[in-house]
């Protein structure tokens, strides 16, 4: 059952099973803050940006009041925000007195929650919430694709509220949609990653909120966004996935309101003009010199889709599951599966002509290569390192990842294939990306 309870009924929990059993309320409070401060503070801090709590307590009917058997700190800080006398220190009443006067209308008098009067139906709610996933039945935590896959998806935990930094730069330039408030949480899921971004004239690398185009071409389209986004003909339906968010920006491109000028730096020979990856490699973190996986876990802003998704597959084994210290084999042999597949992905995808049925593979990436080398998404310097993949005597070479499937003398090193990916990476995100 689902009730409001006034907080004031609420009983922190002195036998929580984070410390044992304690001698009262007060001594529990004093628990959570002398063994986890920071992140009380930072939880506390959070349920005052929130404006509340999302997920109930789990409470039962005790003789004084509702005693809480999950959520002992959700509640520990609303009841400290709404009273911060009762902060076991002065610097913790301060912190929570600051954090009063921050709360953005009417503080809480009460929260829903969930009542339980069965104590052994408690502690089988609290074994598979808290007692690890053993083997499927308790909750399952996110491995770092899955948290990779929520960020791309929704724009959240990145860093900066990129629908923030938009708005800002909107009400600077005076910008702001007339007909009504900005939905910041859409605008920030249609933004969610650096490819969206940079196709609105944006960045967000190193985690620095950047203008790379014209500025007076993405106040335009941010300018179109928001106004769709604030008169809700565009909602956050229609921007659950990432098909929907290129079609939707796709149909902006065709009416002329992506920018199209980017911002290249004097001394820079080449202009990248296409390649958003270049451009965020260029300004991002540097790779790691030693790396457990053949690809650093960075976000690459590949296009996936249904078409593509085996290639998927491969790459997030190279890129999570499979070590050099254990499968330098497998890698070996994905890596050049997953050039194939991205080469014929991005040939059949961009309708490459040149290519004949019978060509051999340096050819298909060499024709490959060309097309993206038109169409400005490589550079005329990389295209040159594309082409020497096809010299044999380079250890970076085609030939090297066909002696890797075909020699039974030729062993992969993890020296040898990072290199061969540091070199390949780009080509492959462009194939991929189509």
């Amino acid at each position: 059952m689902y009730k409001q309870i006034l907080i004031s009924d609420l009983v922190i929990n002195p036998a929580n099973d984070r410390h044992g059993a304690l001698g009262d309320e007060s001594s529990a409070v004093a628990w959570l803050f002398n063994n986890k401060e920071t992140h009380m503070k930072n939880l506390a801090m959070d349920i005052t940006k929130q404006g509340g709590i999302y997920e109930p307590p789990l409470v039962i009917k005790g003789s004084n009041g509702y005693v809480l058997s999950d959520g002992n700190r959700r509640v520990t800080c609303l009841k400290l925000i709404i009273a911060p006398r009762k902060a076991p220190t002065t610097l913790l009443q301060k912190y929570f007195h600051k954090l009063q006067n921050q709360w953005t209308g009417d503080l809480p008098q009460e929260i829903t929650c969930r009542i339980e009067t069965d104590i052994d139906r408690v502690d089988n709610i609290l074994l598979r919430r808290h007692n690890g996933s053993q083997a499927g039945i308790g909750q399952s935590p996110w491995d770092d694709r899955m948290k990779r896959n929520f960020i791309e998806r929704t724009g959240k935990n990145k860093g900066l509220n990129v629908a923030d930094k938009i708005e800002q730069l909107l009400n600077r330039e005076n910008k702001l949609p007339s007909n009504g408030k900005i939905p910041r949480s859409t605008l920030n899921r249609l933004l969610s990653s650096e490819r969206f971004l940079n196709r609105v004239g944006l960045s967000t690398s190193q985690k620095q909120f950047s203008i790379i185009h014209n500025k007076d071409e993405v106040i335009l389209c941010l300018q179109k966004i928001t106004q769709d986004l604030a008169s809700k003909k565009i909602v956050l339906g229609d921007l659950w996935d990432a098909a929907n968010k290129d079609l939707y920006l796709d149909t902006l491109q065709n009416d002329g309101y992506l920018p199209q000028t980017p911002i290249v730096s004097a001394d820079k020979k080449t202009a990248d003009k296409g390649s958003s990856f270049k451009k965020t490699l260029k300004s991002g973190a540097k790779r790691p010199l030693e790396r457990k996986n053949l690809i650093p876990a960075t976000d690459y802003n590949i296009n996936w889709n249904s078409k593509n998704q085996r290639q998927r597959e491969i790459w997030e084994e190279l890129q999570f599951r499979l070590e050099f210290s254990q499968h330098p084999n497998a890698i070996a042999v994905l890596l050049r599966v997953l050039l194939e597949l991205s080469v014929k992905y991005y040939i059949e995808t961009a309708n490459v002509t040149s290519v004949h049925p019978n060509d051999k593979f340096n050819n298909k990436i060499r024709k490959a290569a060309e097309s993206l080398r038109t169409k400005s998404k490589i550079s005329d310097e990389y295209f040159a390192d594309i082409k020497k993949l096809s010299q044999k005597e380079n250890m970076v070479s085609l030939d090297t990842l066909h002696r890797y499937i075909h020699s039974e003398n030729f062993s992969p090193s993890p020296n040898h294939l990072k290199p061969i990916w540091d070199i390949l990476d780009e080509f492959i995100v462009q194939c991929l990306n189509g």
